[in-house]
């Protein structure tokens, strides 16, 4: 076959299950992500952010060129990560996109960019209003992000059916990828001989055409199983050469004249995540096919148009591309599981399941219901919700709102209505698939969809009349009762539910009662915001007394989600170290507020704490919240707070004792004597304080950075990684993006000086993103320098001295 019959196409499953707070709409710590705040935050630098910025390295393994990979790979992101990316990384976002748009010119107008159903659920378990919300969805989302249609969309672990097929095409979806082992027959169109290619047996190479019982039918790709495996599994990411070997390999020999693509599909966390620097051997992959003329590289929407399918196929229903047993892995104990705790059953999945699937068809008649009265059909309004889930601003909500609404709706009438429509949002988030793929129903992912349950529970009792209590819970944890755990300790879902989830939930009045606590630690505590809820401040006052302060007030909580509002008064009380007593109750009457206010504040005054607390509890009841309330970015933050003061105490000691026996412990350093443990715990603060302060400092000193580095080296210190070497890092970003900005010459002369000092120091630094400035920088400006300094512009001689040291500094070469 030769290279003009060959393509080579690659797709990357991009996609983190969603982690928000179901009541913040926020992310919280995930301590197991560590240095970074989250997972979706570490992914996003390992592999998201690092292919929009992949390097390509020389013989001296100096970078070479940087580029981005999604313009020439087929990709989908997931629309609940892309969601997350918009806000929390707009750079590797706006580069995702525009990779899209640069693909359009590499593949004759078609797109590398699929869409996915919406929040990862497996599609044949769902019921038939849900399969098509979430095509629905995962269209609309792609259609706001990437501004064209999709032409193919990827199902969640591929899992399929005949149905979600007819919804597929319904929607004009052209095309989408499964397994090979999905694949049951194929025969050629206008033959009626079918060929049984079950058990992986099916080409790979070609794309097949699927006729449904409606009539429409729908293209699909069978993606090549083995090398799929080795580059998820096997190790193939560690040379990119092999990698593109290993895929010029996978074309056929007998079969020289017919034009095959050969495609792979794994997680798109392969390339930087799961394999480090995966990313790069896909760049070096990509170029090393494209530069030495081995296949074209496409994706599927050229290779459709160019060679439309001659051949139809039959699937296997209920299959997916990581359970062999079909989609049993979601529904049972059927074997599939991570492999880390095989003394563990999974016998949990199938009464889970059953949990979820009686909670969801309990919430169907009371949304129809109740839906019904604002519109005629509640499941096509539903479908229409995407456009305000994707603008989340309140001219979003009240165009919504507007549109579908009568005129004359009341304001309660309009939060029902929206709270409707977030139950039936938090229902479908409950089967994202994560939540039944690993190990344990303890574990975070399980965690987090009984959480969007316990949420999906509150909207509905709060739809409730209040005259006709809701079972919902109740029978819910009976249910959860028969979810068993492999941890002994826990027992059952019941249990989980009731440590684990409830202590989440959130209330109007929680929510002011935790915003009132940090207010006690804010400069100014009376305008405040905090994630999916607004705090207008009618009444603020604040005492202190030493270390104790007590704050009084009335403030208005507005939920931006729902629009419901609620006025809740809060007495909050600090004692000093971590002991917070919190106070909030909605609707106190004014006359009450204010006795309560001159009470508490009067025995404040006097010092009498025991009378204050006992007062508190008068006028607000018995239930207190304190810091172990408070979400975990919270908790960091006001313990940030109060541990202030007395860090910054103990620094100065430290400093203190540095100063004062500076010369003696020198001495002790150049002889044979060893500093005593306390001394070298003296010298090691005060050096990482010092370097810290320094890159801290917006232009650090270059004096002061040459005399720390001979300090570092005098005591033999290692700079702290997670420290000073995150600031240094940080500072450097700043000083080369104001390079990127204004590349004058004494910017350049600053920084490959500062560079130069910045290498004495032992750390070892992640210099990704100022490589990429440089990067970029060099290819806008560096040409235009040379042509100037080969004239004898004395300037620009200096210039491109400065510059190229700088990036033999970064490693980085412009050629």
């Amino acid at each position: 076959m030769n290279h003009k019959q060959k393509y080579i196409c690659i797709h990357g499953h991009f996609y983190q299950p969603p982690r928000e707070n179901p009541w913040l709409e926020a992310i919280e710590t995930q301590d197991s992500a560590f240095p970074f705040h989250d997972w979706n935050e570490r992914i996003t630098y390992e592999c998201y952010a690092a292919n929009t910025a992949s390097r390509i390295l020389g013989q001296d393994q100096d970078i070479v060129d940087i580029i981005n990979n999604y313009s020439r790979i087929s990709f989908n992101f997931g629309p609940t990560l892309l969601s997350w990316l918009e806000q929390q990384d707009p750079e590797a976002y706006q580069a995702i996109l525009q990779a899209d748009k640069e693909s359009l010119d590499n593949f004759s107008g078609h797109g590398s960019a699929l869409a996915q159903v919406y929040n990862h659920i497996i599609m044949p378990l769902a019921n038939d209003e849900d399969k098509r919300t979430q095509v629905i969805w995962g269209i609309r989302d792609f259609e706001y992000r990437f501004q064209r249609k999709p032409e193919g969309i990827w199902l969640a672990e591929t899992a399929v059916d005949t149905k979600t097929l007819e919804i597929l095409a319904e929607n004009n979806i052209r095309f989408t990828i499964l397994a090979p082992r999905q694949a049951k027959s194929v025969r050629v169109i206008g033959t009626e001989h079918w060929t049984d290619v079950s058990g992986d047996r099916i080409n790979p190479r070609i794309p097949y055409l699927c006729r449904l019982p409606s009539g429409r039918s729908i293209v699909l790709f069978f993606y090549d199983g083995l090398v799929s495996q080795d580059v998820a599994f096997k190790g193939l990411l560690k040379n990119g050469k092999h990698f593109a070997d290993r895929l010029v390999q996978a074309f056929p020999e007998h079969d020289q004249e017919s034009a095959q693509m050969v495609h792979i599909a794994t997680d798109g966390e392969s390339y930087g995540h799961h394999h480090r620097h995966g990313d790069m051997a896909l760049a070096y992959c990509m170029t090393h096919i494209e530069t030495h003329n081995l296949a074209r590289v496409t994706n599927y929407g050229e290779f459709l148009d160019k060679f439309p399918p001659t051949q139809e196929v039959q699937i296997f229903e209920n299959s997916s591309w990581s359970c062999v047993h079909g989609v049993e892995r979601w529904r049972n104990n059927c074997g599939c599981n991570s492999g880390g705790n095989p003394q563990w059953n999974q016998e949990w999945r199938a009464p889970l399941r059953q949990a979820l699937d009686w909670l969801r068809d309990e919430l169907i008649p009371l949304y129809t219901k109740a839906m019904a009265t604002f519109v005629k059909d509640p499941w096509d309004i539903r479908n229409k919700y995407i456009d305000v889930i994707l603008n989340r601003s309140q001219e979003s909500l009240h165009k919504f709102l507007t549109t579908h609404l009568s005129p004359n709706t009341s304001q309660a009438d309009k939060i029902v209505f929206v709270k409707l429509l977030e139950m039936q949002r938090q229902a479908m988030l409950m089967y994202t698939s994560c939540g039944w793929f690993f190990d344990e129903v303890s574990g975070i992912e399980t965690i987090q969809i009984l959480q969007y349950a316990s949420r999906a529970i509150q909207l509905a009792e709060e739809i409730q009349p209040k005259n006709t209590p809701s079972l919902l819970e109740q029978k819910f944890l009976e249910k959860l009762l028969l979810v068993p755990s492999n941890v002994s300790e826990l027992g059952n879902a019941a249990v989980i539910y009731e440590r684990k989830v409830k202590p989440a939930r959130l209330t109007m009045t929680r929510v002011c009662a935790q915003q009132a606590i940090i207010s006690l630690f804010e400069e100014e505590p009376d305008h405040q915001t905090a994630n999916s809820y607004i705090f207008e401040s009618e009444v603020y006052d604040r005492l202190e007394a030493g270390l104790q302060k007590l704050a009084l007030g009335i403030t208005k909580v507005i939920s931006t989600l729902t629009m419901e509002e609620s006025v809740v008064s809060f007495a909050v009380l600090y004692l000093g170290q971590q002991t917070i007593i919190a106070h909030a109750r909605e609707n106190m009457p004014s006359e009450e507020f204010m006795e309560m206010h001159r009470v508490v504040r009067e025995l404040f005054s006097l010092g009498h704490i025991g009378e204050v607390i006992h007062s508190m509890d008068q006028f607000f009841g018995t239930e207190l919240f304190s810091l172990p309330y408070l979400s975990k970015d919270d908790q960091h933050r006001v313990l940030k707070k109060i541990t202030q003061n007395t860090l910054e105490s103990i620094e100065n000691s430290f400093r203190q004792i540095y100063e004062h026996n500076y010369h003696m412990m020198n001495l002790m350093n150049t002889t044979d004597s060893s500093l005593p443990g306390v001394f070298k715990t003296t010298v090691e603060v005060v050096v990482q304080a010092n370097l810290r302060d320094l890159f801290e400092s917006e232009r650090p000193n270059m004096d002061e950075m040459r005399r720390l580095a001979k300090e570092v080296k005098r005591w033999h210190i290692k700079p702290n990684p997670d420290t000073v070497g995150f600031t240094a890092v940080k500072r450097l970003n700043l000083l080369m993006k104001e390079l990127e900005s204004t590349p004058s010459l004494d910017q350049v002369k600053y920084l490959a000086e500062w560079m130069r000092e910045l290498k004495q120091f032992p750390m070892t630094l992640d210099l990704w993103i100022s490589q990429n400035i440089y990067f970029f920088v060099g290819n806008r400006y560096y040409g235009e320098m040379r042509d100037l300094a080969r004239k004898g512009d004395s300037s620009a001689q200096r210039w491109l001295k400065y510059f190229t040291e700088l990036g033999e500094l970064l490693d980085v070469k412009i050629v």
